[in-house]
């Protein structure tokens, strides 16, 4: 029987196209692993938010495996690698639809050294950063 691709990165273009569509600004919430290449002062209990719409991004690029974009965090830019497993939800930051997915585990580490991920970046230490108060999403139907 034929293994079928991941609905995940179709679902999640279709939903930042939505959201571009109807005026909204699309956030992308993340899990930041040792694969996750994000801004790691902004980590708060080992998830980010980012918003994906287009005049915050530069060269935004979502495919089946990966999204990459450059964004500016505190005026610098910054290149930002998120791979499809560390994505937990994308929806609209004024409404709050959108749609939320499982995290799929890490790569083992011969299969990090074959994409020519360095398993030592970024610091995971960091992302384990605490706050009191956890971001809070809820399903709008």
């Amino acid at each position: 029987m034929t293994e079928f691709t991941s609905t995940k990165p179709y679902m999640v273009r279709a939903i930042h196209e939505w959201c571009v569509d109807n005026g909204c600004t699309p956030h992308l919430l993340v899990a930041v692993n040792s694969q996750t290449r994000v801004p790691m002062a902004y980590v708060k209990e080992g998830e980010i938010v980012l918003n994906l719409n287009y005049t915050a991004t530069k060269d935004l690029h979502i495919d089946n495996e990966v999204i990459t974009f450059s964004a500016r965090f505190g005026g610098v830019s910054q290149n930002l690698y998120v791979p499809m497993g560390a994505v937990k939800g994308i929806f609209a930051r004024e409404t709050g639809q959108g749609m939320f997915f499982e995290v799929e585990a890490l790569l083992p580490v011969s299969e990090l050294k074959a994409t020519g991920v360095s398993e030592s970046e970024p610091a995971s230490d960091q992302a384990k950063q605490t706050n009191n108060k956890k971001p809070t999403l809820t399903i709008v139907k």
